[in-house]
């Protein structure tokens, strides 16, 4: 069985964006290179990669386009993706299809071959799997920055008991974290 993880950057207080959808500039304070080795790794260690409406949207204006980051840019455009998303009929960036049923898609999407299914920012989404019991893991890059307002990772209404798998620091300060969500 495929395990779903999700994974995001997350301001020490909580926030994975500030006051404004895509006000990431907090994502600079940790971004270096042991942040790119893994990101790379992650490339990896998946075969799909799923974002919400939102997060999708930002991420199809970027990836093709971008000059920086060759290397995480060809993955991105190359990985088959997609799109959790009622409103949309059809996705335009490259191997990217729309997902209507994110819960039941996902879920079948489990019990198939493959490897690991990430979640890539997306945090109403990544709520709404957590709620679902579908996901496996949660993967979290701690930035050493508080906020003091914005978009919380973790939204309100939701209680799991979580257990460490990994706390890994990295060059800029951040840590990494790694939580199984199925802990008893």
């Amino acid at each position: 069985m495929r395990k779903l993880v999700g994974w995001n950057l997350m301001s020490l207080d909580g926030y994975f964006e500030g006051e404004t959808p895509w006000d990431l500039s907090f994502h600079l304070t940790v971004w270096g290179e042991d942040l790119r080795r893994y990101s790379l790794s992650l490339g990896e260690e998946t075969d799909f990669i799923v974002f919400g409406r939102k997060t999708y949207e930002g991420m199809a204006a970027h990836w093709p386009e971008t000059t920086e980051e060759p290397e995480i840019k060809a993955c991105m455009n190359a990985k088959p993706k997609g799109v959790a998303s009622r409103s949309l009929s059809e996705a335009q960036w490259s191997n990217t299809r729309v997902l209507s049923d994110a819960v039941s898609d996902l879920q079948a999407m489990k019990s198939q071959p493959g490897k690991t299914i990430f979640v890539f920012g997306s945090a109403d989404l990544q709520h709404t799997l957590l709620e679902a019991g579908l996901m496996d893991e949660v993967r979290v890059c701690l930035a050493p920055v508080l906020l003091g307002k914005g978009n919380p990772l973790f939204k309100p209404g939701s209680e799991k008991m979580l257990a460490l798998l990994e706390a890994r620091p990295v060059d800029t300060g951040a840590v990494i974290l790694r939580y199984s969500v199925n802990a008893r």
